[in-house]
């Protein structure tokens, strides 16, 4: 009897200890999402100031500083497509106070386009939140005898080779080309440029077919009537130009462009930090006057739990090393 009731009491304290060291945990991580932040944050973006990355975190950073308590700094750090941002992030000290404002292109593609981006966007990387979504609209020169993206479909399986420009070579532009023509079987002929401008250009002046183009390019030049617009790439329609319609409900079942961009932190940053940022970046991205001056730059506000951006960057990051691969696009 006395070795049964010693076993018990062994069996009692042990859960007594389980449970104080949930509650020590709890505790700690409680602590760490109050203590958070006592310094400056900076938040990396990988472009020039005046883009679209640019003016997204500017659009928040005020708010984050006054959420937070500290200054918030935007350091921005063109090159390679945001991937010198990305190497500066996976190198940073995991607390939370270096994070980074991405794109898709560093947060999920530029892995399997160049050869050696100095980081692997899964592994070194700790999603924050989603920030916003920026759909891609597929607009043709006037002179292509298409009035909707049905028929856009019909003439490019009649004439072969159609063209379209984007701003490089694996780019969202080329890479939404290069999807479609791959899900609906035909062929398209991919033009390159040093840039959206020097397409849109081409694209207004009929040297190429079509585009697919960001809403703050393609909307005023569809207005003026010196293109058209057929449809968007995102999954669902864009709050922008409601009546387009997507390219998936116009008849390629599954197919989907999202330019977005997402916050994100380096690896290993502790997750009471990483929800203190999610819950103060989810409701600034819900603030009215937020979503009003994101829509000005044709970008629609799009927050998530950090496991929700998760599961989405491994889902484009294997759709686009797919089809990179499959294509064989490179962009040394």
């Amino acid at each position: 009897m006395k070795s049964r009731n010693s076993g018990l009491m062994l069996k009692l304290a042990s859960r007594l200890l389980l449970f104080a060291g949930a509650t020590v945990a709890v505790a700690s991580a409680h602590a760490q999402s109050e203590s958070f932040a006592s310094r400056p944050i900076r938040i990396l973006v990988g472009s020039a100031p005046g883009g679209g990355l640019d003016t997204t975190a500017r659009a928040v950073s005020d708010r984050l500083s006054a959420a937070l308590g500290q200054p918030v700094v935007i350091d921005n750090r063109p090159g390679a497509a945001g991937t010198v941002a990305g190497q500066i992030l996976s190198k940073s000290t995991p607390d939370g106070y270096t994070i980074n404002l991405g794109a898709i292109g560093n947060l999920a593609v530029n892995y399997s386009l160049y050869k050696n981006i100095g980081y692997h966007p899964l592994k070194d990387l700790a999603p924050v939140t989603m920030m916003v979504d920026a759909t891609n609209i597929v607009v043709v020169h006037p002179s292509v005898a298409a009035n909707t993206f049905k028929d856009l479909l019909a003439l490019a399986a009649k004439q072969p080779g159609m063209t379209y420009g984007s701003s490089g070579a694996g780019n969202a532009g080329h890479l939404a080309g290069e999807l479609l023509a791959r899900m609906v079987k035909v062929e398209l002929t991919h033009v390159p440029y040093k840039g959206g401008g020097p397409a849109m250009l081409d694209l207004v002046g009929g040297r190429i077919n079509m585009i697919f183009a960001s809403p703050s390019s393609a909307i005023p030049q569809a207005k003026a009537g010196k293109i058209r617009a057929l449809a968007v790439t995102t999954r669902k329609r864009s709050v922008i130009v409601p009546d387009l319609p997507t390219i998936a409900e116009s008849g390629v079942h599954g197919y989907e462009v999202n330019n977005w961009y997402a916050m994100a932190a380096p690896a290993n940053t502790p997750k009471a930090v990483i929800a203190r940022l999610n819950k103060e970046l989810v409701a600034i991205l819900n603030n009215p006057e937020v979503k009003q001056i994101l829509l000005q730059q044709g970008l629609e506000a799009s927050p998530s739990t950090p496991e929700a951006l998760g599961k989405y960057m491994k889902s484009e990051f294997e759709k686009w090393g797919k089809l990179i691969a499959d294509a064989r696009i490179s962009a040394q």
